[in-house]
């Protein structure tokens, strides 16, 4: 039961994130252009390999 939940919680902050991440794309593009970076993209990823892990147990 506690795994499950773990893994329901870390989905929904994945999902969550990739959202975040749509959302904040023009404003990513914007910080680009000025020579800045968000990091959203490793944010996407470590939730993406913890989920994957979680799953995997």
């Amino acid at each position: 039961m506690k795994a499950r939940l773990h893994r329901a919680s870390l989905f929904a902050a994945y999902q969550t994130v990739l959202l975040l991440g749509i959302v904040t794309f023009p404003l990513a593009l914007a910080a680009e252009r000025a020579g800045l970076s968000l990091p959203i993209g490793r944010l996407v990823e470590r939730l993406g390999e913890a989920y994957e892990r979680a799953s995997e147990e």
